[in-house]
């Protein structure tokens, strides 16, 4: 059995790599210049190393190495690739996209990988205990003020979402404070943080229409971390779909510092 990873940033791929090889793959990646960790070399059994926009390198070395069957682990900075120099084939992709957020991007990618004969496969089915469980996950609930928040962020997230701006927002007394874009999640908090104190609520959805075989939306310890500096106190992800690395610890932090963390899969609070 032969695995293939598109490796981005973290510790994701790692994960992946080491699940697959306790389940008899093979693993080969195509990891990119300047985002993937070379650690990962030690992992594998071949890479590829590219720059971002390099798709059909990445095809030819796949189908080369007799993979099928491939899995996406690891974000990629979009402010790293504002200047990016496609090949042929990223240049084809890009202008079947309806724009350029990620959304857009990422299921035009799975559309052509997909269209080049290679099966996308879910990081959950390595990795399911990732996954986001329904309800509160730590000590302390959210506070009624914080559930006001939430219900009133819940919508505003959705539809950031929808228009493919981003993931995440922060709420507090029913204000939006900050809105994630090009920045990532632990800027937004921290702008959000510099901005309103103490008390902030940030929320954390599944994009509307995006795939749900990439660009899950994920959480861990460094955003309880980053939450803790910006003096946020609850998060509220979207259940199921969503990420949440190195658990364990980050509920313990949470719980050590007050914080509430809850999984929303349908809204009813």
């Amino acid at each position: 059995m032969i695995l293939g990873i598109v490796a981005g940033e973290g510790n994701f791929p790692f994960l992946i790599a080491k699940e697959a090889k306790k389940n008899q793959f093979k693993v080969i990646a195509v990891c990119f210049h300047n985002h993937t960790d070379p650690k990962i070399e030690e992992l594998l059994d071949d890479c590829l190393w590219v720059k971002v926009g390099q798709l059909g390198k990445i095809f030819s070395f796949f189908k080369k190495k007799g993979v099928k069957e491939i899995v996406f682990a690891g974000g990629i900075k979009k402010v790293k690739v504002l200047n990016i120099r496609p090949d042929l084939k990223g240049i084809k992709l890009l202008l079947k996209c309806r724009g350029k957020g990620d959304s857009a991007i990422l299921s035009e990618v799975v559309r052509s990988f997909e269209s080049e004969g290679f099966n996308i496969l879910s990081p959950l089915k390595f990795l399911p205990s990732l996954r986001v469980e329904e309800g509160v996950l730590t000590k302390r609930k959210p506070s009624s003020k914080e559930i006001k928040d939430i219900k009133f962020g819940w919508r505003i997230a959705k539809e950031i979402g929808r228009l493919d701006i981003g993931q995440c927002i922060v709420v507090k007394n029913e204000m939006v404070i900050a809105v994630e874009a090009l920045e990532g999640t632990d800027q937004t908090i921290i702008r959000a943080g510099n901005l309103a104190g103490k008390g902030c609520t940030v929320i954390k959805i599944f994009k509307p229409g995006q795939s749900e075989l990439v660009d899950q939306p994920s959480v861990g310890l460094n955003t309880i971390k980053t939450m803790i500096e910006a003096k946020a106190t609850c998060l509220a992800l979207e259940a199921e779909k969503s990420l949440f690395f190195d658990k364990e610890k980050a509920i313990e932090l949470a719980n050590k510092e007050k914080i509430s963390i809850i999984g929303i899969k349908d809204f009813k609070l």
